[in-house]
C-alpha cells in the first residue's frame, strides 16, 4: 500500500472543473455542497445510497463490556453510532477488474 495516492477534496474539485467546465471555485463549492449534504444526512441518522457506488449506513451500538488486553480488566464501552459503507456490486466488480 505504500506509495498509493489518496483522493482529496481538491482532487474532486479539479475533476469537476475538468469534466463540467465550471470555474475552480464553483467546482470546489459544488464538491463541498455534496459532501455537506451527505454528512448532514448521516449526522441526522439517515442512510445515504449512491447508485452504482454504494450505501452509507449508520448503526447504533449498545453499551457493552470490553476487556483491557494488557491487564484483563473489564471496561465498559459506551454506546455509540458507527458508520458502515457497503459497496454496490458494480463497484465490487470494478475493483476486481470485472466488466459488467
Amino acid at each position: 500500500m505504500a506509495g498509493q495516492k489518496t483522493l482529496t477534496r481538491a482532487d474532486l474539485g479539479e475533476a469537476v472543473y475538468q469534466e463540467v467546465g465550471l470555474s475552480r471555485n464553483e467546482s470546489a463549492d459544488m464538491v463541498e455542497a455534496v459532501l455537506d449534504e451527505i454528512s448532514g444526512a448521516l449526522a441526522e441518522g439517515e442512510g445515504v445510497k449512491i447508485s452504482s457506488f454504494g450505501s452509507f449506513i449508520i448503526r447504533e451500538k449498545r453499551e457493552r463490556t470490553g476487556r483491557n488486553p494488557k491487564t484483563g480488566q473489564e471496561v465498559p464501552i459506551s454506546p455509540r453510532r458507527v458508520l458502515i459503507f457497503r459497496a454496490s456490486n458494480i463497484l465490487k466488480n470494478r475493483l476486481n477488474g470485472k466488466k459488467k
